[in-house]
């Protein structure tokens, strides 16, 4: 059962963007996550978290929307929401995550995607949803594989982000599976 929003939502959906981070980062093709929206805002009671996972072509996309129907699943728990937005290496918006675990044409009449199963897990909507090229190039925070802060964050995104800015030397590195 969905608790009631409160402004503690924050904590909770930068936590949970905490543990996607350090999960999606783990798997292969995955080049940086940056975090987008209204969460690297002060705005009191964001709707949802949103994050910009840039992949290689031949990333198992698979992997990575079991995580952010992960991530969606402790978002629903205070009545928000979460996205990830996906973005090849040469900068083009690719869509987001499925949210189905079953992901292939034909299995779901309410399936948006235009190409539904061309790339299993990728959720083609660009019809609905497109990020701008703004966006996609510069987004407020990219928190792995290296900070790189681009605008003034609220305390508690720091503090999040903090925790994934170490020496070069010591960055969280994917493994080898």
């Amino acid at each position: 059962m969905a608790r009631p929003s409160d402004p503690g939502r924050r904590t909770e959906l930068l936590q949970a963007a905490g543990l996607f981070i350090r999960a999606a980062a783990k798997i292969p093709g995955v080049h940086s996550i940056s975090l987008l929206g209204s969460i690297t805002t002060d705005r009191e009671k964001p709707k949802d978290i949103d994050l910009l996972v840039v992949v290689a072509a031949d990333t198992d996309l698979a992997r990575l929307a079991a995580q952010a129907r992960r991530l969606q699943g402790t978002a629903q728990q205070v009545n928000c929401g979460a996205d990830v937005f996906l973005a090849d290496v040469e900068g083009t918006y690719l869509g987001r995550t499925c949210r189905w675990k079953d992901c292939r044409p034909g299995i779901r009449v309410a399936c948006d995607a235009l190409n539904c199963g061309r790339r299993p897990h990728l959720h083609d909507d660009l019809e609905d949803v497109r990020l701008s090229k703004d966006t996609l190039e510069r987004p407020p925070v990219t928190v792995w594989p290296q900070v790189v802060r681009r605008c003034t964050l609220p305390s508690d995104v720091e503090r999040t982000v903090k925790l994934f800015d170490t020496p070069p030397n010591q960055a969280l590195e994917p493994s080898a599976s």
